[in-house]
């Protein structure tokens, strides 16, 4: 309950992410969060005292809906994005077709598709409920996150560990976020 409570202010108090949650809540997106860097990048930059800093890379936005889940409506909607919010890079993806390009069986819903994003700490999603509440999915919790472990999800334990750890270069996150440790299943 302390990590809940702790994203949900760190998200609230940072009016840039504040302004990014209005733009997508607006879209009215069925099963909307907004996951990946915007949500982990704000925790580690507060965790390693750097206060806000602004989105950096690509605000992820996921969804679910199989009755639209073509790429087509993907752009259409980050188009929308864009013109409200140009300054930021979106990236709009329906989770009803992303098992496709993942080689994996279906997902259910965008918290059954965030089971098999690479790492336990990025595979978490905010949104801005009706009650200007903050609204969390962490299908492996947010302890991760918040003590700083990079870890590999079940999904990439394995066959995809190349995958994780080039993901750890070229984001250089040991280098951004020196307190950060690395855990693997020996």
């Amino acid at each position: 309950m302390e990590y809940l409570t702790s994203l949900q202010k760190i998200v609230s108090d940072d009016p840039g992410r504040m302004d990014v949650l209005f733009a997508v809540r607006a879209l009215k997106l069925n099963d909307g969060w907004i996951g990946a860097g915007f949500v982990r990048d704000a925790v580690w930059d507060h965790l390693h005292g750097s206060g806000q800093r602004p989105v950096s890379g690509d605000v992820d936005v996921v969804w679910f809906d199989s009755e639209r889940c073509s790429p087509e409506h993907d752009g259409f909607l980050e188009e929308r994005l864009r013109q409200q919010m140009p300054s930021f890079d979106w990236s709009v993806k329906n989770q009803a077709r992303m098992h496709l390009r993942n080689g994996d069986n279906p997902y259910l819903s965008t918290e059954h598709a965030l089971r098999h994003w690479p790492e336990t700490a990025t595979a978490v999603a905010v949104r801005l409920g009706d009650n200007q509440r903050i609204e969390i999915i962490a299908p492996y919790g947010l302890g991760d996150l918040f003590e700083l472990r990079l870890r590999p999800t079940p999904a990439f334990e394995r066959d995809k560990l190349n995958v994780f750890k080039q993901r750890i270069d070229s984001k250089r996150w040991l280098e951004r976020y020196p307190r950060l440790q690395f855990f693997l299943k020996q």
